[in-house]
């Protein structure tokens, strides 16, 4: 099918409500590492990877290779069956987590992984009330559409015993403070919430170490430590929403929250573990997991060919030292968008870690009025001159970039000549050599 046939056919047997990027969506057929191919042949370079998930690379000969080999050995089998594939995967997050996160249960997505996660907690504390972040986002079923604190993204969804507190939004301080004066007073407000909001006693915390759909929002580095002294006060579990920032994408470590030196009772993950194949993982604590009153079974969790992918995805981000990358070449991405941001002031900040960076886009950078128009046009710019972003925050104002966690700077400087030529025709600015 031609480009044509394919989005007619997507109006008419597809759920309207499934959202598309760009005035005429875009039919993808190919990937290769960091390149995705249209059906009309045109390549562009891929620095969104799916939604944070094509984390090392488009059909990676490394990850598809034991996949191709796992489903002619044996395609499926259900929790009710153990099987060495999940065993072996299981054992090797343990090792890898931080603090004592020793056991895995598997699902198909980070919406029944953070569904797991709230379940655990209210099981294992006894009670019922979960404190989530405004401009979280932690899935589309029904309980995580109502921790989700972005109002486009909780359509037809309520859950009882949710209460929002505020985010780290440094760019845009809830407060009207500044950092570090501010003395990072939005994780005071936790306390408040729970004093105000809730019985008292809370089952715990969910949130993202950089919020993701929320534009990569990223905390102030005592953040995560006030919030987890709170949760602990008020009886609860600390979960770490690791869904995006999970498996060394934000340099260095394997996981965000290690950034911030917290010890999670419960971790979440999917996204890039199975590089593009469905996986959702909820890790906790030998008690938490232990508290977790059964029977329960996952369909698909599990599944050997999704954990031999996610195994292997693992060792190749082991084996070639992939976090050490996400560090070297995050900064040096970093430091290109900054020059972006000097050439093009409708860049109001740049943000994030490793190779998770955002660009908040704004109509005058002292008002900070958000530039959601704007952001549109830059998607379909960078489209045209070969580049694939993503878009995100409260206002649909921040450019996304999450690129496979094996690029290299020569991708970075790809990257940089499409967004500045982009950025150039979208506000209207003569193009200098760069």
């Amino acid at each position: 099918m031609d480009r044509q046939e394919i989005n007619r056919k997507q109006k008419q047997f597809i759920y309207p409500a499934v959202a598309t990027y760009f005035s005429e969506p875009l039919p993808l057929e190919r990937g290769q590492m960091q390149y995705i191919w249209d059906v009309e042949g045109k390549r562009y370079l891929d620095f969104f990877g799916g939604i944070v998930t094509v984390g090392v690379g488009h059909a990676n000969p490394r990850v598809t290779g034991p996949m191709k080999a796992q489903i002619d050995k044996l395609q499926h089998t259900s929790t009710l069956y153990p099987h060495q594939t999940a065993v072996e995967l299981a054992e090797k997050i343990a090792q890898i987590t931080p603090g004592r996160l020793e056991k895995s249960f598997f699902t198909s997505s980070g919406s029944e992984a953070n569904e797991t996660a709230i379940d655990s907690a209210r099981q294992h504390t006894g009670n019922l009330e979960i404190i989530a972040l405004r401009h979280a986002y932690s899935g589309r079923s029904a309980m995580t559409r109502s921790l989700t604190g972005i109002s486009s993204w909780r359509k037809v969804s309520y859950q009882i015993g949710i209460v929002h507190a505020m985010n780290p939004y440094c760019y845009r301080c809830p407060l009207g403070k500044t950092y570090p004066s501010c003395e990072v007073a939005c994780a005071q407000d936790i306390e408040a919430v729970i004093q105000s909001s809730t019985s008292g006693a809370i089952a715990g915390m969910i949130a993202e170490p950089i919020q993701g759909v929320g534009g990569f929002i990223t905390p102030p580095r005592e953040y995560f430590k006030i919030a987890f002294r709170i949760v602990k006060q008020y009886g609860g579990d600390f979960i770490a929403d690791e869904v995006q920032t999970g498996w060394g994408r934000t340099g260095k470590k394997w996981f965000g929250i290690e950034h911030w030196e917290v010890e999670p009772d419960i971790l979440t993950a999917a996204k890039s573990l199975g590089n593009g194949h469905p996986i959702g993982l909820t890790v906790a604590t030998p008690e938490v997991a232990d508290a977790y009153k059964g029977p329960t079974i996952a369909t698909f969790g599990g599944n050997p060919v999704t954990c031999v992918a996610a195994k292997a995805v693992i060792d190749l981000i082991e084996e070639d030292d992939l976090r050490s990358n996400c560090d070297v070449v995050g900064a040096y991405l970093r430091e290109r968008l900054l020059e972006l941001q000097e050439r093009h002031p409708i860049i109001g900040d740049v943000r994030g870690m490793g190779l998770m960076q955002a660009l908040e886009l704004v109509k005058d950078p002292k008002t900070k009025e958000p530039a959601p128009e704007a952001a549109n046009a830059m998607l379909e710019a960078a489209r045209e001159n070969g580049l694939l972003i993503g878009k995100g925050g409260m206002f649909n104002n921040v450019l996304r970039m999450s690129p496979p966690m094996n690029i290299g700077k020569a991708d970075v400087d790809e990257a940089f000549r499409m967004l500045d030529k982009s950025f150039a025709a979208v506000t209207g600015q003569v193009l200098t050599a760069s």
